[in-house]
C-alpha cells in the first residue's frame, strides 16, 4: 500500500457483497477471451478449412488499465469491475470519479489476481464489459441496478466517509 489516504472507495469494507460477486464472475466466466492454446487451436482450424477471415467480433471482456479508460470515456462500457488492491493504489483511484462522471455503472471487488484469472493473466487491475448476449441482458441489468445502487447513487455518502473524519 501507498501509504497515501487517497483510496476512498477502493478499501475492502467497500467491495461489493459475496453474492453479487459469485454472479459478476459466473457473467465474466461466460466472455473470457481466447487463451493463447485456445487461439493457436482456432488458427489452426481456420487454416485447414482454407478460410483467412474470421467471423464477426465476438464479445469478450476487456481488460488493461488504458483500454478500459479509453471505452469509459467512449461509453462504449457497459459495467466496470475494479480490484480492490491495485498497488500503487494512484492507478485506479480516480476510476470510479471517471465512471460516475460519464454514467457508467462500476463495483469494488476483492482481489487484482482474481480479475486476472478471468483474462488469463496474473493480475488486472480493471475489467469492463461492453455488450453482452441476448440470453445475459436481464443477468447484466440485475447486477447493473444492484452496482448503481450500491456505488454510482452512493457517491457522496461514500466520498464523506472517507478519511475516518466527519
Amino acid at each position: 500500500s501507498s501509504g497515501i489516504n487517497a483510496e476512498w472507495p477502493l478499501r475492502p469494507g467497500m467491495t461489493v457483497d459475496k453474492s453479487l460477486a459469485t454472479n459478476i464472475f459466473k457473467l465474466l466466466k461466460k466472455y473470457q477471451p481466447e487463451s493463447s492454446a485456445e487461439k493457436k487451436e482456432r488458427l489452426r482450424n481456420m487454416a485447414a478449412a482454407g478460410k483467412t477471415e474470421s467471423t464477426k467480433k465476438p464479445m469478450v471482456v476487456k481488460y488493461g488499465l488504458n483500454h478500459v479508460t479509453g471505452l469509459i470515456e467512449k461509453k462504449k462500457a457497459q459495467l466496470v469491475i475494479i480490484a480492490h488492491d491495485v498497488d500503487p493504489i494512484e492507478l485506479v483511484v480516480w476510476l470510479p470519479a471517471l465512471c460516475r462522471k460519464m454514467n457508467i455503472p462500476y463495483c469494488i471487488v476483492k482481489g487484482k489476481s482474481r480479475l486476472g484469472r478471468v483474462v488469463h493473466k496474473k493480475n488486472a487491475a480493471a475489467l469492463c464489459i461492453t455488450g453482452v448476449k441476448a440470453e445475459d441482458k436481464n443477468a447484466l441489468s440485475n447486477i447493473i441496478s444492484s452496482v448503481k445502487t450500491n456505488y454510482n447513487d452512493r457517491y457522496d455518502e461514500i466520498r464523506k466517509t472517507w478519511g475516518g473524519g466527519n
